[in-house]
């Protein structure tokens, strides 16, 4: 992406805590399949942009590898209670692939915070559909946004409308280029022989 933008209206639901890991440059996948967002509940990345919308209800320590353990208990201690959501990351998409084979899953198995069980769990969940697997280049807002709770936040769905544009501000960006291209080539490597797609 040659330019930032400098506002977003678009959020995506994902952990809290593998939120913080790719802002501290941990890691730079997401693994979803399924998310509510059209008729047939399939995931897809309808937008190749957006704002990290942090979730906490589904996290658990047993589900995340035991070096995330203490980073987990760090967004345990600032789950918010008022009401209101902060927004602290943007990202973008760089590739997307779909997983149709377990064994492309265990290539990238170092790449990511889940356990060997909870990605395994994920892709066969749904078993006729592939797993889609992003690759993000995430930045830091200039100043943390935040918004009231809707109602129509809610719900297990990947995708929110903000309806407001969120001014981004500088965004610092949680890797550099060159840091960013080489996690980013081991990963394509590893999945070579997926299907990549464009929405």
């Amino acid at each position: 992406m040659n330019q930032l933008p400098q506002r977003s209206s678009t959020a995506l639901k994902e952990w809290a805590v593998a939120v913080e890991a790719m802002a501290r440059g941990d890691q730079i996948i997401i693994l979803r399949k399924g998310g509510i967002h059209r008729d047939d509940k399939e995931f897809r990345i309808v937008h190749p942009e957006f704002l990290f919308y942090p979730t906490y209800e589904h996290q658990k320590s047993e589900l995340i590898k035991p070096t995330y353990n203490s980073l987990l208990e760090e967004m345990v201690d600032v789950v918010p209670d008022n009401g209101i959501v902060e927004f602290k990351y943007w990202a973008y998409v760089t590739d997307k692939f779909e997983l149709r084979d377990e064994d492309e899953l265990e290539r990238i198995k170092d790449n990511h915070l889940w356990t060997k069980e909870y990605a395994s769990f994920r892709f066969n969940w749904r078993p006729s559909q592939p797993l889609t697997v992003a690759l993000l280049r995430v930045y830091r807002l200039e100043y943390p946004a935040f918004v009231p709770l809707i109602p129509d936040f809610a719900g297990c769905k990947s995708w929110v409308d903000l309806s407001n544009d969120i001014e981004l501000g500088r965004l610092i960006p949680a890797m550099t280029d060159s840091e960013y291209e080489e996690v980013a080539k081991y990963v394509r490597e590893a999945l070579a022989r997926s299907v990549t797609y464009n929405d």
